[in-house]
C-alpha cells in the first residue's frame, strides 16, 4: 500500500513547514489529488488518520480536492476535460494528447496553530 509512504512523506513535510513558522500544531491539511495519480482517496484518508497520531498534525483535518483529468490535443489544439478517464481528444477523437491536470499529488494548504493565537495561520 503506497498510501502509507505517501502519508509519511506528507506528514514530514507538514511538520517541517509548521516548525519553520513556529507553529504548535496543524489544524487542516489540504491536498490536491489528481484522479489519475494512482492514489486511492479513502486509503489516503485512513492512513492519514492513523499516522498523524503523536505528530504536530494530530488534530488536523485532511481535505482532499480531487482534480479531474484535463487534456490538450496536439493535433487540433482543443483542451478540456477528458471523458471517462480517456486520453482520446473529445473534439477530434485523436490520440495525440497530453495531460494538463489530473496526475498531481500536491500539498496545497496548511492551517497552522501558533502559540498564543486563537486563529490559525494559513500557509499555501
Amino acid at each position: 500500500m503506497h498510501e502509507f509512504s505517501i502519508v509519511e512523506a506528507l506528514l514530514e513535510q507538514c511538520e517541517r513547514l509548521a516548525r519553520e513558522q513556529g507553529a504548535i500544531g496543524v489544524t487542516q491539511v489540504k491536498v490536491q489529488l489528481g484522479e489519475l495519480s494512482g492514489v486511492e482517496p479513502a486509503l489516503l484518508a485512513t492512513a492519514f488518520d492513523g499516522f498523524k497520531l503523536g505528530s504536530l498534525c494530530e488534530r488536523a483535518e485532511l481535505e482532499l480536492e480531487i482534480v479531474p483529468l484535463t487534456l490538450s490535443c496536439n493535433d487540433c489544439g482543443a483542451s478540456g476535460p477528458a471523458h471517462n478517464r480517456s486520453m482520446i481528444c473529445p473534439q477530434c477523437q485523436g490520440t495525440n494528447t497530453r495531460t494538463l491536470t489530473g496526475e498531481e499529488l500536491l500539498l496545497a494548504r496548511l492551517e497552522l496553530e501558533l502559540p498564543g493565537d486563537t486563529s490559525p495561520l494559513s500557509a499555501s
